[in-house]
């Protein structure tokens, strides 16, 4: 364990680990695999107790990555819609798709800051966005915003709880990413049960190419 601790400690010193950062930030915005939240959380966990990588650094790198990867889904819903791909056309993605196209049209300022912190939230968000022609430029003002709150945010929870487990960075970082995900999870819940309440409108999924309807 010692050993492992000691690799983590050599590791986060590196500059190659905020290029990892950020190309995970970038990619996490229209592929919800990639676990951009764990590395962040994880490696702030890590700079409360031995002060690398610099937290201010960790969160403008965090924050760089998450606009980009944003504003990359945003171009690629523009460009090839919402069932392109396979991964696109499940129930649960196309289910998120719907309730985008709506919420943006009631809520889209609200909707793009907090779908960030919801993995599949923000890539269903940033890709209808883009295939129903949203604004673009008010697009990118609204996710420098919520980039650099998410990126704040994960690294807070990281500086909060890293501090508990100085002697243990594995176990410091393990249990701050617990910690995001169950807040993650406690947000999609809330999330969840606030478009319940709202009632159900018969909008078809957002085809390639497609334009908003008159008014949007």
């Amino acid at each position: 364990m010692q050993a492992i601790n000691d690799f983590i400690l050599a590791a986060a010193g590196q500059p190659w680990v905020l290029v990892l950062v950020f190309a995970c930030c970038v990619i996490d915005g229209f592929f919800p695999p990639i676990p951009s939240e764990s590395v962040v959380v994880g490696l702030a966990a890590v700079a409360a107790t031995a002060d690398v990588p610099n937290p201010v650094l960790l969160i403008a790198t965090a924050a760089a990555g998450a606009f980009l990867g944003d504003n990359l889904a945003y171009l690629i819903g523009r460009g090839t819609g919402t069932r392109r791909w396979a991964w696109m056309r499940g129930p649960r993605m196309q289910g998120a798709f719907l309730w985008a196209g709506r919420e943006l049209r009631k809520r889209p300022a609200s909707l793009i800051l907090v779908a960030r912190f919801v993995p599949i939230g923000r890539v269903a968000v940033n890709l209808t966005a883009g295939a129903t022609h949203y604004p673009r430029s008010r697009f990118m003002s609204l996710t420098v915003l919520s980039a650099l709150l998410w990126a704040s945010y994960s690294v807070g929870i990281g500086l909060f709880v890293g501090p508990w487990f100085e002697e243990n960075h594995v176990l410091g970082a393990a249990i701050a990413i617990v910690c995001a995900i169950v807040l993650g999870i406690a947000v999609d819940f809330v999330i969840s049960r606030l478009r319940g309440r709202i009632p159900e409108e018969p909008t078809p999924a957002v085809q390639p190419g497609e334009h908003p309807p008159p008014g949007t």
